[in-house]
């Protein structure tokens, strides 16, 4: 074995079979190489795509340590580190860029164009992994694996915030709050005025709603299945709601704007149907905003007439457009300052241990955000 993987240990939710619990382990992590950092975790939340991972609906390399949205203190850096600092709070950026490709070099480094090579194999930039079990490989999910005790990730994948906010509610900054704040203020810029509907009220989908909020939009109509979420929904800005359970919630859009339909629909799903609704809900000229990830090989339907004679469109969101950065200190400071509500998206707070129950909670549709936090 490398003497790289010698002397730190720490515990760990592995998935070694998808469907199956995961189980929480002693394994190895390496010391920080050239231009990577070692952060010591002090929360992780838990994200719906680490479920779809769970469930084996994205192929991934086993075994595996998922997380993907954490936050912590730099502990250890390589050579060459300029980022970041040994002491500096940090939150984990899955879309760690290469730096030097054509989209890092324009400001776009979420599309970097390793990432098929790297994040998305759930490997290091090298190709290979800094966990182990007994000299066996562990990948980590999306290139930070944060159902651990500690992460090593890519210099460019820890980015240092202030102190204005604390560290557990920092984590959600990582994914929901970037992916979904982003896709309304980012990849669309929701227009002063504008009406938008939002399907799916989970912790993207609550802050895609306070990204519209923040863009000065008119109607927000959000809509969802829990009445709890809703009821969040209406303090965080919604002007209507709509239970898609109980009642249509293309008619109930429609209905709400005046048989127009909105100007952008956002997804915050993933899944066929509620995809093609937020198609149904367009007005002329409106924007679906596909925000949710879907399982694999997911395809829906759409009328190519209806969006050609009402110029609609169909806009994929990556990551909010996420420059991370950039992007996480002005989110966190926007945090600090109230802007963006954190606190009303994290419900729950569990230790590693409990990882099981968070996924069974989130199953169920229950609660908004679990973060693991560790001691």
């Amino acid at each position: 074995m490398s003497a790289r993987f010698e002397g730190r240990k720490m515990r760990a939710a592995v998935m070694r079979v998808p469907g199956e619990l995961l189980v929480v382990e002693e394994v190895e992590i390496a010391e920080p190489g050239p231009g990577e950092v070692l952060v010591r975790m002090v929360a992780s939340g838990v994200c719906h795509s680490d479920l779809h991972a769970l469930k084996g609906e994205w192929e991934m390399g086993l075994p595996l340590i998922l997380g993907h949205e954490g936050s912590g203190v730099v502990e250890a850096i390589g050579e060459g580190v300029k980022r970041v600092a040994v002491g500096d709070r940090v939150v984990l950026n899955w879309t760690a860029g290469c730096g030097s490709c054509f989209y890092c070099l324009i400001g776009q480094p979420h599309l970097c164009e390793h990432l098929l090579e790297t994040t998305h194999q759930n490997v290091m930039f090298d190709g290979t992994t800094r966990l182990r079990r007994d000299g066996e490989p562990i990948y980590s999910f999306l290139g930070v694996a944060s159902f651990g005790e500690y992460a090593v990730v890519p210099e460019s994948g820890a980015v240092a915030i202030g102190d204005g906010i604390a560290l557990d509610l920092a984590s959600v900054v990582g994914c929901a709050v970037a992916t979904g704040f982003g896709a309304a203020s980012k990849t669309v810029r929701v227009p002063v005025g504008a009406s938008v509907a939002i399907v799916g009220l989970g912790g993207i989908g609550l802050a895609i709603l306070q990204g519209c909020v923040a863009q000065s939009a008119g109607s927000v109509i959000a809509i969802d299945v829990h009445d709890d979420k809703l009821t969040l929904a209406k303090d965080l800005g919604a002007t209507h709601l709509i239970n898609a359970r109980a009642d249509d919630p293309i008619a109930g859009v429609h209905d709400l704007t005046g048989g127009r339909g909105v100007d952008f629909a956002f997804e915050a799903i993933g899944l066929k149907a509620t995809i093609e609704q937020v198609l149904a809900m367009l007005g002329r000229r409106g924007t679906a905003v596909l925000v949710g990830m879907p399982p694999e090989g997911t395809l829906f339907e759409a009328d190519p007439l209806t969006m050609t004679a009402f110029e609609q469109r169909i806009v994929g969101s990556n990551y909010g457009s996420t420059n991370a950065a950039v992007d996480f200190p002005r989110l966190a400071e926007l945090a600090e300052r109230g802007h963006i509500d954190l606190a009303s998206m994290v419900t729950r707070r569990i230790k590693l241990d409990q990882i099981n129950d968070a996924f069974a909670a989130m199953e169920r549709g229950e609660g908004i955000r679990t973060v693991i936090t560790y001691d």
